[in-house]
């Protein structure tokens, strides 16, 4: 409460941010950016046993703004482990008296100098005693591997975690790291490609037996596609189709290749030609390269940029936008923001055009739309869409930087009767999209607007609908 206070007064002093300015951020982008990459569950540990986090939190700072930066070398602390541009934690575990079933890791970022840049927030990481062993129900679906979603694979050699390696991409080659992971996006492919060499995916469940492919989520690159099969005591049992579950071992047999797995030797990655089990036709039995432990994964990312400010004041908390609502229509509109971390230091600005912006609670924010003649002089120009960035403002000039972008799209309609065909101007339409952050799904709603247009003629036009108002989910 007294931060709050604090942070509000050094603030009170502050000058408006001139639109200038905030063209130039947006030319540029000088922007800090700080990753945090996790795994979504962690195994507890019990007695004097240590199961460290598998694979281990990772933090990767990319961006030019911190180049921009004249105090010094920077240090990373988390739990005492540091690293200028990427740091992992390989010694978090959580032991047996710790009582929480979910938790958040807490990343704090330093200068050389002492001076604190923030406190970094991974997402929930819920506790499990070990991996379930049962088949999988909807019941326990937050342990299911879902299409679409991000995985790591991780291989032990013999149950040691100093032979631990993953399965990453350096240098345009997949290898096995003892170093760094890499996320992998899982997703289900059906059995043909098109006629550009791609695989159609397809929504549900990850389950054995099923074909499917991974990319990496930072290059692109992608494995063929492969049967994902279920691994019991170095056997990969081919006759399984339950799905798979948080921190399974499993194996990865090539589509077009007879008994071929995806397998790790050394720092390389090869194929391993299984043998059939003689006892068991619905078996194969493998290597210990070839069985991986499969973990979902989670990725935060943190945009900000401090070119614009003087001030020496922490950059916490971080305004977080999770999801947007639009209302309204025609001479107004307003944008509702809802998220955490929100404050009456914060104004939302579309490109560099700063909206009036009213505080409600810490988690909901609500803004007017700007008009789209502050973006174009003449609306004779509106043929085309109009996309600007969000952003949120402190009044110190911090920016942070939102995944959201705002568009105007203009809708062609048959014009009125009493302007002629070589002076048709097309009429405009709102529609309001509702985004939803963590699913993607839009929701479209059509609103009536007042405003007259004007043919190129000068004939007076009945605008029926006025502007198509979208909100986009952009990936920076």
């Amino acid at each position: 409460m007294c931060f709050c206070c604090r942070l509000d007064q050094s603030f009170s002093s502050a000058h408006q941010l001139p639109q200038d300015s905030m063209r130039q951020y947006l030319q540029f982008h000088p922007d800090q950016t700080v990753f945090i990459l996790h795994a979504k569950v962690a195994q507890k540990s019990y007695g004097n046993e240590k199961r460290f986090f598998c694979p281990p939190p990772c933090v990767y700072l990319s961006g030019s703004g911190w180049k921009l930066k004249q105090e010094g070398q920077l240090k990373v602390f988390i739990f005492f482990l540091q690293r200028q541009m990427f740091t992992c934690a390989k010694t978090l575990y959580i032991s047996d008296t710790d009582k929480r079933k979910h938790f958040r890791l807490v990343l704090r970022l330093f200068f050389s100098n002492g001076l604190e840049i923030g406190s970094f927030y991974s997402k929930m990481i819920k506790v499990i005693s070990k991996p379930s062993q049962k088949r999988q129900s909807m019941k326990n679906a937050d342990l299911c591997i879902s299409s679409g979603s991000r995985v790591s694979l991780f291989n032990r050699l013999r149950s040691q975690t100093v032979s631990t390696r993953y399965l990453a991409v350096e240098d345009g080659a997949f290898v096995a790291s003892a170093r760094q992971w890499t996320a992998f996006t899982i997703s289900l492919v059906g059995q043909r490609q098109s006629v550009n060499g791609e695989y159609s995916t397809c929504d549900g469940y990850i389950c054995y037996g099923c074909l499917v492919q991974l990319v990496c989520t930072d290059t692109g690159m992608a494995l063929p596609p492969m049967v994902i099969r279920k691994v019991n005591k170095q056997h990969a049992i081919l006759d399984v189709d339950e799905p798979v579950s948080q921190l399974h071992k499993c194996a990865f047999q090539f589509k077009d290749g007879s008994q071929m797995y995806l397998c790790l030797s050394s720092d390389k990655i090869i194929q391993f030609q299984g043998s059939p089990c003689p006892k068991e036709r619905s078996r194969e039995l493998l290597n210990d390269g070839s069985c991986w432990t499969i973990i979902g994964t989670e990725t935060v990312e943190y945009t900000f940029s401090e070119s614009l400010t003087y001030s020496q004041a922490s950059i916490s908390p971080i305004p977080v936008i999770a999801a947007l609502e639009l209302n309204g229509g025609g001479h107004v509109a307003t944008l509702e923001l809802h998220g955490e971390h929100f404050g009456p230091h914060l104004k939302v600005w579309f490109g560099n055009v700063e909206a009036e912006t009213m505080f409600r609670t810490p988690r909901s924010m609500l803004c007017v739309v700007p008009d789209i003649s502050v973006f174009s002089g003449e609306w004779r120009w509106l043929r085309r869409t109009i996309t600007v960035p969000l952003s949120l403002l402190r009044m110190d000039g911090l920016i942070y930087r939102s995944p959201f972008s705002f568009t105007y799209t203009p809708e062609h309609i048959t014009p009125a009767q009493n302007c002629g065909a070589s002076d048709r101007l097309p009429l405009l339409s709102l529609e309001r999209r509702k985004v939803l952050g963590s699913s993607g799904r839009t929701i479209t709603r059509s609103a009536p607007a007042s405003r007259l247009l004007w043919c190129s003629a000068g004939a007076r036009l009945p605008a029926m609908r006025f502007w198509d108002l979208c909100i986009r989910f952009v990936n920076h």
